[in-house]
């Protein structure tokens, strides 16, 4: 995928659930988000250390 139209698409999105919503469901959102963001890192993480160490 092109990067910048990943940064786009992502901005449209966040532009668009942000719509009516007061700044305190947004920022409740954007924690959401970002907790969800956190954790597929860490699942990825260590699905990949258990990988390696399995080599």
């Amino acid at each position: 995928m092109d990067p910048c139209a990943v940064n786009m698409s992502v901005s449209a999105l966040a532009c668009a659930i942000a719509k009516g919503k007061t700044d305190a469901q947004v920022a409740a959102l954007g924690a959401f988000f970002s907790q969800l963001g956190d954790s597929l890192e860490t699942m990825i993480a260590f699905k990949e250390l258990n990988n390696n160490c399995e080599k």
